[in-house]
């Protein structure tokens, strides 16, 4: 079990505590900054108040004593002894009692309260709370289910003996009347953070098992699955049909590379969408060699491949009515004899050559592969590209905020607006004109890098390069360098691969059905 079951309960919290049943070890009571001037006292969400008068505990005491703090996530243990065979109040069956910030009581505030809540419960068996009941009790109940599951998660520990406390077994939800409506809300929280947690998995894999056909392989699974249709170009099918920025990214690898296409839906059922996943499952930088450091993290440079195939996977699991293709340019970047050098010319899929000058930028060579196909041969409505690229973009944004490139406005707002609505922020960077001529080449239609000396704006510079292959298709760039890995667990974050992107992509696709 990777998560624990929840479910939601009709009627009050009162009535729950009164009714008994299989003990709770964990009452989790939602509480609120107060409102005025001067520093109010913190306000008692639903059902808070009423369930610590059942229990006989004094709010007004717990406040005064205990200090709670009622920022999104904050947690305070209230002192609780049930005490006889009825306990205090008539209650026998709560081991725990904590209060749980809840912020300024939106949704982000429900989804980081309850990624909370699960860290801190671990190895418990049942927990129960009001934390997604209101007035919008779906969207909330969405919320808390996102953030049980994803604070739940833990990076798969490979070759360690000891293992980590087990996740919280159960969370019973008190609804109210709403019972359907937060059921329904539970059931697309759990499959939206299922998807992120497949992304984080597929990040998460060590090298020494991800290889390209490894992920193809696991792509195929989904298809399997869920319906989706699959096709797997190897590496003679690329050569065959011209994708030359793959195969020279991929070409010193033992494990040679993999065009991996996923489709959902089939067209005319919605707009088609096409998004494209960097997947380099390692990267050493080739001859351009990085430094060790650099390269421990390096399993997660497929991070925009793993949150495409999630993505899309999760369209089909939720029935989506969008038409949906992922695509999935996979290489390892490897050194060896074979490696591409500094100074080659690569001849990209439909016929545009590409000076390299270093090998460690080989992400933009394999999706501008990617690009120029979906422009030449799928017929997208809309492009939205997914990728760890550039260093550039985490040292302007820091690990809060991906950088977004587009030169469509209104797809800029829809894209924003889903990352907000989701807690993956977007920070939309200019596409501007006047650099492009630093990628001016003497020896190939363009280069991948500045070929001028210090012109800076990395990320720009790569963005630039890609919207060069996207052809005039409304097309969008994110680069989620600095938001796609974490140095450790906080929030709804984890520790190595975050999984970023699957979220904001399924809110932003469900906005366009």
């Amino acid at each position: 079990m990777r998560a624990p079951r929840i479910r939601p309960l009709p009627g009050t919290l009162t009535e729950v505590l009164r009714a008994g049943g299989p003990r709770i070890d964990v009452l989790a009571l939602p509480l609120g900054p107060g409102t005025g001037s001067g520093k109010p006292a913190p306000l008692p969400g639903e059902g808070t108040a009423e369930a610590l008068t059942e229990l006989g505990i004094d709010l007004d005491q717990v406040l005064a004593l205990e200090s709670p703090r009622t920022g999104a996530g904050e947690l305070t243990r209230v002192p609780w002894s049930p005490s006889g065979a009825d306990g205090v109040g008539g209650v026998s069956n709560v081991d725990r009692v904590v209060l749980v910030g809840t912020g300024d009581g939106s949704v982000a505030g429900v989804r980081l309260a309850a990624a909370a809540l699960a860290r801190a419960n671990r190895g418990r068996d049942r927990l129960v709370t009001t934390l997604g009941a209101g007035p919008d009790v779906r969207s909330t109940a969405q919320a808390l289910a996102e953030g049980l599951v994803l604070g739940s998660y833990l990076t798969p520990r490979t070759g360690v003996r000891t293992a980590p406390p087990p996740p919280l077994k159960r969370v019973d939800v008190v609804a109210g009347d709403d019972v359907a409506g937060a059921a329904a809300g539970l059931a697309h929280g759990v499959a939206v953070a299922e998807a992120t947690v497949l992304a984080r998995d597929l990040a998460n894999t060590p090298s020494s098992v991800k290889g390209p056909a490894w992920v193809a392989a696991r792509a195929r699974r989904v298809g399997i699955e869920t319906g989706l249709t699959v096709r797997v170009r190897d590496h003679r099918e690329l050569a065959a049909e011209g994708f030359g920025g793959i195969l020279a990214v991929g070409a010193a690898a033992a494990r040679p590379p993999r065009l991996v296409e996923v489709t959902h839906g089939a067209p005319g059922s919605g707009p088609h969408v096409v998004l494209v996943g960097k997947g380099i499952t390692f990267d050493t930088g080739g001859i351009s060699l990085k430094k060790t450091e650099s390269m421990v993290s390096m399993k997660t440079d497929m991070s925009g491949a793993a949150v495409v195939l999630a993505t899309v996977r999760a369209c089909a699991l939720l029935g989506v009515p969008v038409h949906v293709t992922a695509l999935m340019p996979l290489a390892e970047n490897a050194i060896g004899a074979a490696a591409y050098r500094p100074g080659d010319v690569v001849t990209q899929y439909g016929g545009r050559t590409v000076e390299v000058r270093n090998t460690d930028a080989e992400g933009r060579l394999v999706l501008a592969d990617a690009h120029a196909y979906a422009d030449a041969t799928l017929d997208p409505d809309v492009v939205v590209d997914v990728a760890t690229l550039t260093g550039a973009a985490s040292m302007a944004l820091g690990r809060g905020h991906a950088a977004l490139f587009t030169a469509d406005d209104a797809l800029a707002t829809e894209l924003t607006g889903a990352g907000e609505r989701t807690g993956e922020r977007l920070w939309r960077l200019p596409l501007v004109p006047d650099y492009r001529n630093a990628l001016e080449s003497d020896h190939a239609d363009l280069c991948h890098i500045a070929t001028e000396p210090g012109v800076g704006a990395g990320a720009i510079l790569a963005a630039l390069f890609l919207q060069e292959f996207a052809g005039r298709r409304r097309w969008a760039h994110l680069d989620v360098a600095g938001t796609a890995r974490s140095d450790k667990d906080h929030g709804l974050v984890s520790k190595g691969g975050t999984g970023f992107g699957v979220r904001l992509l399924l809110d932003w696709l469900q906005t366009l059905a």
